[in-house]
């Protein structure tokens, strides 16, 4: 073959070749353009609405499902419990508890004054972590914790504890999720500032509220007899009381209601 053919066919193929790679450059670029012009829209509407939050956490995060199963509490277990006395019948999965000594709570609780106790004297104590004071129910809870990430309002992994009318602890109740397991691969899961587009999107999110807390957690996402699946989720405060959750997979709103966990679509 003539060279001078063969170097017009190389010529030409590689102009073509350049086309079309500008033809994908210009494809990527307006998306990234596209998605610029969506996030700065999403903001104007917050900015709008007089709605402000707090550093968010940084992406792109990784996470996974877990697999978990309730604990049944054994006599052996009962007998690690000291000045205690347990009144649920054993084995069970739920362990009620009256203490021999009532513990005298500050006029201000802090959850540092029961720190020593959940340490010492509660199976697994130090693996929970304080959730709130409940001044109508009398009650201060902790929920379960999983390589330092809270199990959001999971009725298999919490301590409640009950305080008479002289600010007193007199009983407890206690739960365990035990053989925590990866159940999948680690996946990017949702953005922070994704999560929040849905809330305000579906009205939960209301004008001139400010995001005062963000973290990451887990809760039940199917909840079977002897075993359950827990699902990452975002935990937004909203103004130093109320509390947001959105799956950070699906990314729909999570609504805890009695046992289950109800979805927003």
């Amino acid at each position: 073959m003539d060279w001078s053919k063969i170097k017009t066919i190389f010529i030409i193929t590689f102009l073509i070749l350049d086309v079309y790679l500008l033809f994908q450059f210009m494809k990527i670029r307006d998306a990234n353009k596209y998605e610029v012009i969506t996030e700065t829209s999403f903001a104007d509407k917050l900015k709008a609405d007089e709605i402000k939050y707090v550093e968010l956490p940084k992406v792109p995060i990784k996470d996974q499902y877990l697999s978990a199963k309730p604990k049944t509490f054994t006599k052996e277990d009962i007998d690690q419990l000291k000045e205690q006395k347990a009144t649920s019948e054993e084995p069970s999965t739920s362990l009620v508890v009256m203490l021999d000594k009532p513990i005298q709570l500050k006029s201000k609780f802090e959850p540092a004054d029961l720190a020593s106790f959940l340490k010492e004297d509660i199976l697994y104590g130090d693996q929970y972590q304080f959730w709130e004071k409940n001044e109508k129910k009398h009650t201060i809870t902790y929920f379960q914790q999983h390589d330092n990430y809270p199990l959001y309002q999971n009725i298999n992994g919490m301590i409640t504890f009950s305080v008479n009318e002289d600010n007193q602890i007199t009983s407890y109740q206690q739960t365990y999720l035990e053989k925590i397991e990866k159940l999948t691969d680690k996946e990017e899961i949702l953005e922070p500032l994704k999560a929040i587009e849905t809330l305000h999107q579906k009205g939960v999110l209301q004008p001139k509220s400010k995001i005062t807390k963000v973290e990451l957690g887990y809760s039940t996402l199917i909840q079977l007899a002897a075993s359950q699946v827990l699902a990452p989720t975002w935990r937004f405060v909203v103004n130093d009381k109320e509390s947001l959750f959105v799956n950070a997979f699906e990314g729909q709103i999570i609504e805890f209601n009695s046992n289950e966990n109800s979805k927003v679509e």
